[in-house]
């Protein structure tokens, strides 16, 4: 109770929960403190779980590569090396980081960074706050500045600079940044804790050692960065090792510098504390010593003691498993007797090197034996190394086995360079062989040779009728005769699908081809089993030799090239030799080709119309659309020449459109003129290239839509040989052209092998007799008697047959007593220009029928059409 007359005190307001729990978890932390820590942490755990999720996206193959990264630089922490003079110290973790950064981008790298802060915070503070605040700064710091590399990265590969040196340099950039935000945001705790604005001069004073490390170990990361990008995963795992010896030898390094720099004190001071100077000296140095023998005897590369004679004195067991012998055997050994004898001279080098100053280290890959007598490539890295009370320093070698790096490099090398199928080399290795053959001919004019380009004549055949599978056996078994065929010295290279190069070197004289080209063609026409099918082949061969003159191995090449497309058009099976002719030849086809394209594309092409008759009765029925090329320059230019161009080249769809859209016009206005003439049909030729292109039956609907004409007034012809060469793959297309209403016909009828089966399936209206019956119809019985047949078949198939060709009033009477219902041919009417045409129709065509319907003795090409001709 409160006595009379004193005023009772007022109650003390409790303090919250919140604030208790502050006061006692926080004791030093004042309100911007405070806010400052959580604001820190809550943005932290935002970026870790942030980054948690953008990880668990990933493979777990790519899970497996961000744990163990993490795990290295968590481990590499665990070992920082202090530099000398300063309270500073540096250790391998940042690297790691970095690396992954470049690596696997930036939420991986800040789940590493804030793992690597979270142990090294927990051995070097006590307090739980420290504990949690650092790898918090560390996950916003490392994610921050990661984010602004990527997008300083994806500006620079936006704008084409992919220049090493830039990635290398905008890493460096980006380490400063992370140090200074890292600096500032782990200094403005202590300072808000003492009520004070955080200062620069806490960046500047801690600047100097650790800031040169940070970018050090950012250039180091984006060395590593590239030199996995080049050569993959493996130079990773052989760097990581070496990594680490290098930061014991660090260690090792700065601890003597310290005992060093302790005995230069100054006289005074090393007088009276020599004594426990000295003591503590010995104790570091065996410390240091028991801390090397341990690393020595225990490190997983094998390491060793060697004499600059050669001789090992101390090796670890890591050695003794990499060579399988005991250590006791290979300390009896000199190197000489564990390396192969052709790096021999190459480990002498470095190691006189080494002696006498002039390099501080040797690196060095040779083959060492192991005891079974195989050959181990072995990554050795070797160095100075004085022992304690030795006056004669020893040469510390660790040694990596790299025959798995080495091994991968050789096969990619002969993937490279190799055919896979026939094991040959390929094109690749094949221009290389023959750049040095031609570089040789320039240098020694007696260093002669030839090169000889093979293509097969029936290969596409195998395919087509046995698989690929027997297409592959085929080149194997062919390779293999042509390489039994050639010298040592000579090269056999495959190209690619069936052309083969040969190269024949050191040739007495250009005959030496010839004769092996004859040889080849000799083996290759022998017969040979492929896949349970007896086979028998031939090669077409051109062949060029070095004494033409001084060419580039392009030019060598392409020379060849050209001498094997000659023999392939002078009948295939057979070899034909460059000379300048040749030469002029292709620059010509080469003109032809590109004043076509221009041609086309231009529409300077023409179209000619031959009229098609009804050969009983003589009325018109249409007429066939020919294209025509009259060159400026060059005059006229045959269909025989410029078509088969424009297959080879696929200037033949456009050809193909260019006279589609005139044929189909020009209908258009023969229907218009009378009426008589409105049931004319008109035909034009398609090709292979054509009817494998997906879009011909949108092609031929837009150009009649365009011409306003019916479906069934334009007919397609096809060639005999390329409608059976296509046939399973037509067979679609040419129902939807039957859908649409257009017409077909088979041209060049008799010249190739139509199934009859196939005959009577497709969906084609008309067959056309090639010219080359009916030119030797009256004195070639046989051909008679095959005109005779297909008029037969066509009636019997249902399908109207037309003679093309018809040159004589002898001719047309014989194919109306066949019973040929339709014909054309310079007899009844030559080719006429679109003009030519509708004066034809209009001045001539009375006097045509007539002619047409005339007895066959009677001329049927009055003056009136020859006068249209013009």
């Amino acid at each position: 109770m409160v006595p009379p007359g004193m005023i009772k005190p007022p109650a003390e307001a409790p303090v919250p929960w919140w604030r208790r729990l502050h006061q006692r978890l926080m004791p030093d932390y004042n309100r911007r403190a405070a806010a400052y820590w959580w604001a820190v942490v809550l943005t932290g755990a935002v970026v870790i779980a942030h980054a948690l999720v953008v990880v668990s996206h990933e493979p777990p193959a790519l899970l497996l590569q961000m744990l163990v990264g993490a795990a290295i630089a968590m481990l590499a922490g665990l070992f920082p090396v202090r530099i000398p003079g300063s309270k500073n110290s540096f250790a391998a973790s940042e690297i790691f980081l970095f690396l992954m950064l470049l690596l696997m981008g930036p939420a991986p790298a800040a789940l590493a960074a804030a793992c690597e802060t979270a142990l090294s915070s927990w051995r070097t503070s006590k307090r739980w706050t420290s504990r949690i605040v650092s790898p918090a700064i560390a996950a916003v710091v490392m994610f921050g500045t990661g984010s602004l590399l990527q997008a300083m990265l994806g500006q620079l590969q936006q704008h084409q600079w992919t220049n090493e040196g830039l990635l290398i340099v905008a890493t460096m950039l980006f380490s400063l940044a992370y140090f200074v935000a890292s600096t500032l945001m782990v200094s403005a705790v202590p300072r808000l804790k003492r009520g004070e604005s955080v200062q620069l001069a806490d960046l500047i004073g801690v600047f100097g050692w650790v800031g040169i490390a940070y970018a050090g170990s950012s250039a180091v990361a984006s060395l590593l960065f590239l030199s996995y990008r080049s050569s993959g995963l493996g130079v990773l795992m052989a760097i990581v090792p070496l990594l680490a010896m290098l930061l014991a030898t660090l260690h090792y390094f700065f601890r003597q510098q310290e005992a060093n720099e302790a005995v230069r004190l100054s006289a005074a001071e090393a007088a009276e504390r020599e004594a426990e100077l000295a003591a503590q000296h010995v104790r570091a140095l065996e410390s240091s010593e028991r801390r090397f023998h341990s690393a020595f005897t225990h490190a997983s590369i094998g390491m060793a003691l060697v004499s600059f004679e050669g001789d090992i004195r101390q090796t670890n067991t890591a050695l003794s498993e990499l060579l399988g012998r005991p250590g006791a055997d290979l300390i009896t050994r000199n190197l000489r007797d564990i390396v192969s004898a052709d790096d021999l001279s190459a480990l002498s080098e470095r190691l006189h090197q080494l002696q006498s100053g002039t390099v501080e280290d040797i690196a060095v890959e040779l083959r060492w034996l192991h005891v079974s007598g195989t050959e181990l490539w072995v990554a050795a890295h070797g160095s100075l190394f004085s022992e304690p009370g030795s006056a004669t320093p020893s040469l510390i070698l660790q040694a990596h086995d790299v025959t798995a790096r080495r091994q991968a490099e050789a096969s990619l090398h002969h993937i490279a360079f190799h055919d896979s199928l026939t094991g040959l080399p390929n094109r690749r290795r094949f221009h290389e062989l023959l750049a040095q053959a031609v570089e040789r001919s320039h240098v020694q004019p007696g260093a002669s040779f030839a090169v000889m380009f093979l293509d097969f004549d029936r290969f596409k055949l195998i395919n087509d009728s046995l698989g690929h599978s027997a297409g592959d056996d085929f080149l194997v078994q062919v390779s293999q005769r042509i390489a039994r065929q050639l010298r040592p010295m000579d090269v056999v290279a495959r190209l690619g699908g069936d052309e083969f190069a040969v190269l024949a070197l050191d040739l007495d004289h250009d005959d030496e081809a010839i004769r092996l080209a004859e040889r080849l063609q000799v083996v290759l026409r022998a017969t040979m089993d492929v896949q349970g099918n007896e086979w028998t082949t031939s090669a077409s061969i051109g062949i060029t030799c070095s004494s033409i003159g001084a060419r580039s191995p392009e030019e060598v090449l392409r020379d060849a090239d050209i001498a094997m497309y000659t023999a392939k058009a002078a009948g295939k099976a057979r070899h034909a030799v460059f000379d300048v002719s040749l030469h002029a030849q292709a620059s010509r086809r080469m003109q032809l080709e590109r004043e076509l394209r221009r041609a086309i594309s231009e529409g300077t092409l023409s179209v000619a119309y031959q009229p098609m008759f009804r050969l009983d009765g003589g009325a018109l029925v249409g007429f066939e659309a020919l294209a025509r090329w009259t060159h400026p320059e060059l005059g006229v230019i045959g269909p025989d020449v410029f078509i088969p161009i424009a297959e080879e080249t696929g200037l033949v769809v456009a050809l193909t459109d260019l006279v589609l859209e005139r044929a189909c016009a020009q209908l258009q206005r023969c229907q218009a003129r009378d009426p008589q003439f409105a049931e004319l049909a008109m035909q034009v030729n398609v090709s292979g290239r054509d009817l494998a292109h997906a879009g011909l039956v949108g092609r031929v609907r837009q150009a009649l839509a365009r011409a306003g004409i019916a479906p069934r007034h334009l007919t397609l012809e096809l060639t005999e040989n390329i409608l059976m060469a296509k046939i399973e793959s037509a067979l679609p297309l040419l129902s939807e052209l039957r859908t649409l209403g257009v017409h077909l016909s088979v041209d060049d009828f008799g010249t190739g092998y139509s199934s009859l089966a196939h005959l009577s399936s497709l969906p084609i209206h008309s067959l056309k007799i090639d010219r080359s019956f009916v030119h030797d119809l009256q004195g070639d019985v046989r051909k008679a008697a095959v005109v005779q047949a297909v008029i037969t078949l066509g009636h019997a198939l249902g399908k109207t047959v037309v003679a093309e060709g018809i040159e004589s009033a002898s001719q047309l009477a014989q194919l109306r007593a066949l019973g040929c219902e339709l014909g054309q041919g310079y007899h009844l009417s030559r080719p006429l220009s679109g003009p030519a045409l509708e004066l034809w129709l209009e001045t001539t065509w009375p006097s045509a029928h007539k002619a047409v319907s005339a007895a066959p003795d009677r001329a049927p090409r009055q003056a009136a059409l020859q006068a249209a001709l013009h």
